[in-house]
């Protein structure tokens, strides 16, 4: 694991993407984590060079400002955890709101790959961790990036960090 050392006065987030395959979705992703104080955790194999010139455009310039952290494999990051109670795996798949849940700074948000989002093994080890983003829509789910941005602006929101 490759950790770039702390950028963030005071961290609000950690989001985990597990295997993303997007790089255009993960340069987005690293630009909100710049916007909302998070750090990023890619976990390996992912689907694209971290050098890939797509994820540095979606990221723009703020790239250099992401704090980033690079896993192996799932089990790498999972080890590295602390409290694992404020780990939160995020699915299509579940009726548990995460509107129900009271964010705190440093929880742990989990997506899965774009095409598959969680993997049944994630899925059955951690039932009571899932949560889902509701809507009325007609719709099987969101884009990982976009979910990602719903997930973090509330939890910003939560901690009355804007207004």
């Amino acid at each position: 694991m490759e950790n770039v050392t702390d950028k963030y006065d005071e961290l609000n987030f950690n989001i985990v993407l597990v295997e993303p395959q997007i790089p255009n979705n993960t340069g987005n992703i690293g630009r909100l984590c710049v916007a909302t104080k998070s750090r990023l955790h890619l976990i390996a194999p992912l689907g694209f060079e971290i050098t890939d010139a797509r994820v540095k455009r979606a990221g723009l310039d703020y790239w250099k400002d992401l704090e980033i952290c690079f896993h192996d494999h799932f089990e790498a990051w999972y080890n590295s955890v602390e409290d694992k109670s404020r780990v939160f795996f995020f699915t299509a798949r579940t009726d548990a709101s995460f509107y129900k849940i009271d964010l705190q700074k440093g929880d742990y948000l989990v997506f899965g790959r774009e095409s598959t989002g969680l993997s049944d093994e994630l899925f059955h080890r951690f039932q009571s961790q899932l949560v889902t983003i509701p809507f009325p829509g007609k719709v099987r789910s969101f884009n990982l990036a976009n979910a990602v941005a719903i997930v973090a602006m509330e939890g910003i929101r939560q901690l009355s960090l804007i207004e």
